[in-house]
């Protein structure tokens, strides 16, 4: 499989998409807006959005499965060792609030191993893509992670717990910690989006809990091929399928996870 022109294929489904997201900014009314959760929200954009991901990816790969956060009636599940994992909306939130940072995210998986991730930051207009072992490129330039060598320098990504708390102990005094031993912290709202600019060297490092594949599967590719490296809370390999995640330039990475182990020390 040509995995570089797949990717340029999927980048291009992926660009057209953005511009329909970003011509209905500003047009979804209240009643237009569905809660799937506390505080999960989604519209027609989102699953617009989704099912031309889902009908302009069928015919790429004829008979691979779909992992899709929206699960339109076209995402369907096959025994295909293929399977496209799409995020068609990352920053839902921000998006229906008018805030400049929501991306579409996707992936796609042979035999559970990622082979290709596109992120599109639909505002900026920025297209970053990695194929496996392809290296990773923001609009088609070659991109790395940052060289900075502590958290001390460090600009770093998180996302705040909003509906699983499960994790809060842990990653409290993480924050507490990274707020008094850092350059800074950011909180954007999509963690496709934290992932690429970990992979450009906007971020150093990045790290959230409770995450879903379709978050993380194209970003967590981004930044292994950007020459970064990725783990979960307990330090071991960050599963694209989704959890708690950390990731950054392989000195940061290594810097968060050795604060979380010291925080929370494994058996």
């Amino acid at each position: 499989m040509d995995l570089e022109w797949l990717t340029t294929q999927v980048a291009g489904l992926v660009r057209e998409t953005g511009i329909f997201i970003a011509a209905e900014l500003g047009k979804v009314a209240n009643d237009q807006i569905e809660i799937k959760d506390k505080n999960s929200l989604v519209s027609y954009v989102d699953k617009t959005a989704e099912q031309w991901l889902v009908k302009g990816l069928k015919p790429l790969l004829p008979g691979a499965s779909f992992m899709t956060e929206e699960e339109t009636d076209q995402a369907q599940k096959t025994s295909s060792p293929y399977t496209w994992i799409i995020d068609p909306l990352d920053g839902t939130t921000n998006f229906l609030h008018q805030l400049p940072c929501f991306a579409i995210s996707v992936a796609l998986a042979y035999n559970n191993e990622i082979q290709i991730g596109v992120v599109l930051e639909v505002n900026r207009g920025e297209l970053f893509k990695a194929w496996k072992g392809g290296g990773a490129y923001l609009n088609n330039k070659p991109i790395r992670v940052s060289d900075t060598p502590t958290l001390d320098d460090a600009l770093i990504a998180t996302g705040f717990p909003y509906l699983d708390f499960s994790h809060f102990d842990v990653y409290l005094p993480v924050f507490n910690h990274l707020l008094r031993n850092c350059r800074g912290i950011r909180r954007w709202g999509a963690a496709a989006v934290d992932l690429v600019y970990v992979a450009c060297g906007r971020f150093d490092g990045f790290f959230e809990g409770s995450l879903n594949a379709w978050d993380v599967a194209a970003g967590l590719l981004i930044v292994e091929e950007a020459g970064g490296s990725s783990c979960d809370f307990n330090g071991g390999n960050a599963q694209w399928f989704g959890g708690k995640v950390i990731a950054g330039n392989k000195q940061i990475n290594q810097e968060l996870k050795n604060l979380f182990l010291t925080i929370q020390p494994q058996p």
